[in-house]
């Protein structure tokens, strides 16, 4: 069967490079991929495949069937959503949405999952279980589209035993597969903070609250609770990343908003951690004469890739391709909303290699210029393809 899907891979290529240009080429923002579900479900229909949708508002579910259907049910996922960024690679297939850009890969991600339902419905038969497809929206806006699909049961009726999904990375080259066991990515928090206080004239600071300084000093207090409360060994980031308030030289304004990022890799010192920030962000600027109000919505949990199933993966992965060609990657601090279904059943997150063979790293994901070399999505859906036929939990 290994040779059938690496041909079906190789024959359905050209279909796929036109599947992953339309896309690209029609990206939709998260909760918005309305015409993305639509041209999802008409390639589905297209082949026979089972589906169900609107899931989640946008979301595609499928269902293929192989031999003994019940022996073995397992879930394959692509998340379908693109950025707000406006594109600057020139392409003939270039982004017509001004200000729009699947620039995270999404439509790469999504484009390999049609190419393996295409390949698992193609050899049905020669394969036992069920395999799940899970077409998801959301990926890059709280609280998350996949939780949003396990809220509405896309892991229900039936329910699968594990799930894998797959990710562009444009540091590991095309021909390549990367594989990484336990905590894989951070957990990811929004933080908003508001700074409240008497404004006036600059000249007469001592009839104000200084809401500027204020909002220094919390921005420079937060960084003690990274330094002085954290475990050394347990990675963690704190960012203020927005300095909102003020509009002319000589007005102290009375109020001023930052917004930030908090990461963590343990689920424990994530929740400990808010409570300190809070308590930081609220001592300070009482200290400072002002006031201040805090808002950290819970996004999104660490990703967990389940030990046995990512060794099982790896395995199966080792003979599609080159040993050589599959590498052990490292823990990052960027989130994933694929831990929604790491904290539910048993996962694996792996990357797919996109660089161009001896050209190094180009533009990374979330830039106006990032881009693949497109012979990596012959892989992608081979892998997923073989993947959804014979791993196991």
């Amino acid at each position: 069967m290994l040779d059938q899907i690496k041909t079906f891979a190789k024959s359905i290529y050209p279909e796929l490079i036109s599947i992953r240009h339309h896309l690209h080429q029609h990206p939709e923002l998260s909760f918005q991929e309305h015409q993305t579900m639509q041209f999802i479900i008409d390639k589905l229909r297209s082949w026979g495949i089972s589906f169900r949708a609107p899931v989640a508002g946008t979301g595609v579910v499928a269902l293929i069937e192989g031999r003994d259907p019940g022996s073995r049910i397992i879930a394959l996922r692509a998340d379908i959503d693109a950025l707000p960024i406006e594109e600057a690679n020139d392409v003939p297939y270039r982004s017509q949405h001004p200000g729009v850009m699947h620039a995270c890969g999404h439509d790469v991600h999504t484009t390999c999952l049609l190419g393996a339902a295409y390949i698992l419905q193609q050899l049905r038969h020669e394969w036992k279980g069920t395999v799940k497809l899970i077409f998801q929206p959301g990926e890059e806006k709280h609280p998350g589209g996949a939780s949003l699909m396990i809220r509405d049961g896309a892991l229900e009726n039936p329910r699968p035993s594990g799930i894998l999904g797959l990710h562009v990375h444009p540091e590991l080259p095309v021909g390549y597969l990367g594989f990484r066991s336990g905590i894989s990515m951070a957990s990811a928090d929004e933080i908003y903070i508001t700074i409240k206080g008497k404004g006036g004239h600059a000249a007469s600071p001592h009839l104000t609250t200084d809401t500027i300084l204020a909002a220094s000093q919390v921005v420079v207090s937060l960084q003690q609770v990274i330094s002085r409360h954290k475990d050394p060994f347990s990675p963690s980031v704190l960012s203020i990343c927005a300095f909102n308030g003020g509009y002319t030289t000589n007005v102290i304004p009375t109020e001023v908003k930052l917004l930030g990022t908090f990461r963590a890799m343990n689920e424990e010192w994530r929740f400990r951690a808010h409570n300190l920030i809070r308590q930081t962000i609220e001592h300070t600027a009482t200290a400072m004469g002002s006031q201040a109000e805090v808002e950290i919505p819970v996004g999104y949990p660490c990703l967990i890739n389940d030990a046995q199933l990512t060794q099982r993966a790896r395995q199966l992965a080792e003979a599609y391709v080159d040993p050589e060609h599959v590498k052990e990657v490292d823990a990052r601090m960027g989130a994933e909303d694929f831990a929604f279904y790491s904290q539910v059943i048993p996962a694996c997150f792996f990357r797919l290699g996109v660089a161009p063979p001896d050209k190094g790293i180009g533009p990374t994901v979330h830039t106006p210029q990032f881009n693949i070399d497109e012979n990596a999505i012959e892989l992608g859906a081979g892998i997923m393809a073989w993947l959804g036929a014979n791993v196991e939990v």
